[in-house]
């Protein structure tokens, strides 16, 4: 049986370890955990700060007792392109060949300096076309990920982009109607990955760069506390001398959430017009920053839709010796790293 694939999540505020053991059954979880990263460590999906995240990985490796060194990570930011294209039908050594020309007129990057991969989605369109989502990863952010990776002891076997990683433990752990189209948006602390997913095609990704980092700073600023502090207010762990949240507090986070869902609408709404026929059903949430209520309160009024927040280990085997508390604590946080550890070497 092939050796499991460890699913890693390097983040910009901590790094994500899921451990699954495939039976016929379906998935059992054998390990899962996180290891914070200080701020700055990775800006905008570019790693800063090298040895700090092969410090974290190693850390984590230590404490989870992972015997696998073979991993699959994600990146996301401005260094991915995602597109979706449409090219005369050929055939699929054709359609090989082609892609690197194709990308030109597609790719803001020359296509020397990024790895390229491609899917096809539809075989023939009713313009005889084939449809192709076009994904295009500057090389030198490739290579960072899999050089930390490397310098951690371990083996990067698959590079992943996030919205897909998303999209991967989403359908792993819920039904969906082959008409039915979701919007995903997982919210991590600097960047939040938007996929909206028809079946299980996606239409439409984008990368936005907000995410729990906005509120932090926003409470930090403004109530002149530690980010510790801020943090902790944040998720509404922190309380006052009479033992409740300031109300100042609660404000300030309304505000912020409100300009998080509106930069989601943006994107929602350009989707909209551009696919008219489409209805959306739902928007699921993940990522930390998926637990604050008030988000949860702004992306329902925007959108006028019904917000859930998705749990990553809904259809998931949990190894009783772990902490069932602490993975439904974290269930949020680990949808990247659930869709990471869904992958095996050579698949698409």
């Amino acid at each position: 049986m092939a050796k499991p694939i460890i699913g890693l999540d390097i983040g910009s505020s901590s790094v994500k370890a899921v451990c699954f053991k495939k039976t016929k059954k379906g998935l059992e979880l054998r390990a899962f955990g996180m290891e914070p990263l200080m701020p700055q460590t990775i800006v905008d999906g570019t790693v800063m700060d090298q040895n700090a995240v092969v410090d974290a990985i190693r850390a984590l490796w230590s404490r989870l007792r992972i015997k696998s060194k073979d991993v699959a990570v994600a990146i996301a930011g401005h260094s991915v392109i995602i597109k979706k294209i449409s090219v005369p039908k050929m055939t699929a050594s054709q359609l090989a060949d082609q892609i690197p020309y194709e990308a030109e007129h597609h790719i803001p990057f020359a296509k020397d300096d990024v790895e390229l991969d491609y899917e096809v989605v539809v075989e023939e369109n009713v313009a005889g076309q084939m449809e192709l989502i076009l994904v295009a990863a500057k090389k030198e952010v490739v290579q960072d990920y899999a050089g930390v990776v490397r310098d951690a002891g371990l083996n990067p076997i698959v590079v992943d982009v996030a919205a897909f990683a998303t999209q991967n433990a989403f359908e792993a752990n819920y039904e969906l109607d082959p008409g039915e189209t979701v919007v995903l948006i997982n919210i991590g602390a600097s960047i939040s990955n938007i996929n909206i997913i028809k079946g299980s095609v996606s239409l439409f990704t984008r990368d936005v760069t907000i995410g729990g980092n906005a509120l932090t700073e926003e409470i930090q600023k403004q109530l002149s506390v530690s980010q510790d502090e801020a943090e902790a207010y944040k998720v509404g762990g922190s309380y006052d001398e009479h033992g409740v949240v300031p109300q100042e507090v609660e404000r300030i986070i309304e505000g912020v959430a409100d300009v998080m869902a509106g930069e989601f609408q943006r994107s929602l709404d350009f989707f909209l017009a551009t696919s008219a026929d489409t209805e959306v059903s739902k928007i699921c949430l993940s990522g930390g920053t998926a637990k604050v209520s008030a988000l949860h309160r702004a992306i329902e009024r925007r959108s006028r839709l019904t917000v859930e927040v998705i749990d990553s280990w809904r259809r998931v085997k949990i190894d009783p010796k772990l902490d069932s508390g602490y993975l439904a604590a974290h269930s949020p946080e680990a949808l990247v790293s659930v869709g990471l550890a869904l992958r095996s070497a050579n698949d698409k």
